[in-house]
């Protein structure tokens, strides 16, 4: 760039206001990707959901089970191509806080309904073989450092005793933010362990359709099938679910906004005094560069270009920083199994960042424009 010498020349001129307004990007930028973090954790599920699938539970509450029986039933109703049922078990691995969601499934058919996760052949065929089989997440795996052929112990909560697995095989998502956290066993084993009073009985039921477009009708023929039954359901598709279960944690979205709004707007005003303060300092300067044949525009141009590269520097360190804390592993221990920074949020991370850069230095280069010439020059 032809003017950089000048550009960097007037950034240096006070070297700690710079680092501090450097400093100022930076922080906000960094606090706006960990935001975005948090925001993606929450609704990560609902976006990466399966258009064509729908999740069954008991109307009343989703703790409360549903038979084994509902199973052909719904498999009857047109439109259904595939279904599967799960059970949670909310066991602990040697303490408490080693939190990570564990499912008694259906092996015969979870990996039709969720091709997502992907495991080696030879992995899921030595789980289906032995009855005290597990798989377990990439990231579950991770943390404990479980290899394959490992013997896992976990103490049931609400089904007492310590129940002891087989790791025959791991796990990985397909996409970025597939939940590689879960812990999978046989709902054959479930049920055997289970009293009387639970057995026949399934968590949920996880149904695959024909045609994505025709969801809310089968959900209506699944709910209708089941009207006035002991057991009644409630279907959704698998997006409404996850954003409903979402929807319990309260408005996330909108305090994010909120916290961000206002950590911008502070931003904006920070940076927009520093440049009218370096504008004034400058303005013997900026009138002599005027004096010698350089353009209002030109004026303009420079004043606004300083004010771009301290956006520009500090946004990118706050990303940049924001960014590698997400690749250190997710801090939450499973609570947040979708913990990753996504792409366009550090595209509208870098485009705020120009934004306020740009707002923040519009009026002091204005002003440095419209100056005139001989009033700037008789000022001390």
């Amino acid at each position: 760039m032809k003017y950089s010498g000048l550009i960097f020349a007037n950034l240096f001129r006070k070297k700690l206001r710079l680092l501090l307004t450097i400093g100022s990007f930076a922080v906000a930028l960094m606090l706006f990707g960990f935001l975005a973090v948090v925001k993606e954790a929450f609704s990560g599920g609902v976006s990466i959901a399966g258009a064509d699938r729908l999740v069954v539970i008991n109307r009343t509450s989703i703790i409360q089970p549903l038979p084994i029986s509902y199973a052909d039933k719904i498999m009857r109703i047109p439109g259904v191509k595939e279904i599967t049922h799960d059970n949670w078990f909310g066991g602990v691995y040697q303490d408490e806080r080693n939190f990570f969601p564990q499912f008694a499934i259906d092996v015969e058919r979870q990996r039709q309904i969720y091709p997502e996760f992907a495991i080696p052949d030879e992995q899921w065929q030595a789980f289906k073989q032995d009855r005290q089989g597990a798989i377990a997440g990439a990231a579950t795996a991770k943390r404990f450092g479980w290899k394959v052929g490992d013997r896992i112990p976990i103490k049931g909560t609400f089904l007492p005793g310590v129940w002891e697995f087989n790791l025959d095989g791991i796990y990985h998502g397909t996409r970025q933010a597939d939940d590689e956290t879960q812990f999978w066993f046989h709902w054959d084993m479930f049920e055997e362990k289970v009293p009387e009073r639970y057995k026949g009985m399934v968590g949920w039921y996880t149904v695959r359709v024909e045609n994505p477009d025709d969801s809310l009708k089968v959900a209506k023929a699944i709910d209708a099938e089941f009207s006035n039954s002991p057991y009644e359901t409630h279907t959704d598709t698998e997006k409404a679910f996850a954003a409903g279960w979402v929807k319990q944690f309260g408005n996330i979205e909108f305090l994010i906004l909120t916290i961000g709004g206002v950590v911008f707007f502070t931003l904006l005003l920070v940076t927009g005094n520093t440049m009218a303060i370096a504008v004034r300092e400058r303005t013997n300067e900026l009138a002599v560069l005027k004096a010698i044949g350089y353009s209002d525009r030109f004026v303009l141009l420079l004043v606004l270009t300083e004010s771009l590269v301290i956006a520009a520097v500090g946004g990118g360190l706050g990303l940049i920083l924001a960014k590698g804390f997400t690749l250190l592993g997710d801090p939450t221990h499973g609570l947040l199994p979708f913990f990753y920074l996504p792409g366009i949020a550090i595209v509208a991370g870098t485009m705020a960042a120009l934004a306020i850069g740009i707002a923040s230095g519009i009026l002091p280069a204005v002003g440095a424009m419209r100056m005139r010439v001989v009033e700037a020059l008789r000022r001390v």
